[in-house]
């Protein structure tokens, strides 16, 4: 009887402790990494962008980054090169719009508008939430698929996500998941047909009230190879911002 109670409890340890290291689902990943970065604050940051263009060299754009996220609007406003300053690119709602200042105009544009003709697109600063727009992809019998491998030294979760709505800037997306932190280390990004547009990195984070943002992204474009944008963040503020600066009017104020 004693025999048979210390392999009771012994195979009740290893059950809580099988149980502590399980790996998790990929909906589970999805909704950690929703919690990690959704600040639920303002914030303001100068966005820096250098690109790498094939047979045009390298140029560098640098912007202010607006973003309100108990509504998840955002406004980038362009303050170099002199070609690009005064243009800006505004979301509000389920609107978005991009703004020229030499015709101020205001044209409705997609989530996979580029910034400025970088590697960046506009879906890119966005905070919207993966479990939303996003179904991880599952085997035969509906189990959904979480892969354990290495990112360089970093063990990651690899997961396959198809989006469930039609609004997002790619069908399909691979994320490679830091493990002790549920940060996204990498991205990979398809299109409808499954061809690879994009890869993109995050090899830099911030913590801001216990939340993640990234310092630095990589967005390789994997169709026209050779090209390539890094973005940098920089000069992060967390003071509330004024409702008007999310409008029409804030950026043709700007244009005078």
């Amino acid at each position: 009887m004693k025999i048979f109670k210390k392999t009771l409890l012994l195979v009740s340890i290893l059950l809580a402790f099988s149980s502590l290291f399980a790996m998790p689902s990929a909906t589970e990943i999805m909704n950690k990494i929703d919690s990690l970065q959704k600040l639920g604050i303002d914030i303001t940051t100068k966005a820096s962008i250098v690109q790498q263009k094939v047979g045009q060299g390298v140029k560098t754009f640098d912007s202010v980054y607006y973003r309100r996220d108990r509504d998840d609007a955002f406004l980038i406003v362009m303050i170099a090169p002199d070609s690009e300053k005064g243009n800006g690119y505004l979301r509000v709602g389920d609107n978005f719009w991009m703004y020229r200042q030499n015709t101020r105009t205001f044209q409705h544009i997609n989530r996979d508008e580029s910034i400025s003709g970088t590697d960046a697109k506009a879906g890119d600063f966005e905070n919207r939430k993966l479990a939303e727009l996003y179904k991880p992809l599952a085997d035969e019998k509906g189990k959904e698929i979480v892969e354990e491998e290495m990112l360089g030294k970093k063990p990651v979760y690899k997961i396959t996500l198809i989006a469930k709505v039609n609004d997002v800037t790619y069908p399909k997306q691979i994320y490679w998941v830091e493990k002790a932190t549920f940060l996204p280390l990498k991205e990979q990004s398809f299109s409808l047909s499954g061809t690879l547009m994009q890869t993109a990195y995050y090899p830099k984070y911030t913590t801001i009230q216990g939340k993640y943002v990234f310092l630095q992204a990589i967005f390789v474009d994997e169709f026209e190879k050779g090209n390539k944008s890094i973005m940098e963040l920089s000069g992060i503020s967390l003071a509330p911002l004024d409702d008007n600066i999310f409008t029409k009017a804030y950026l043709e104020n700007l244009s005078k």
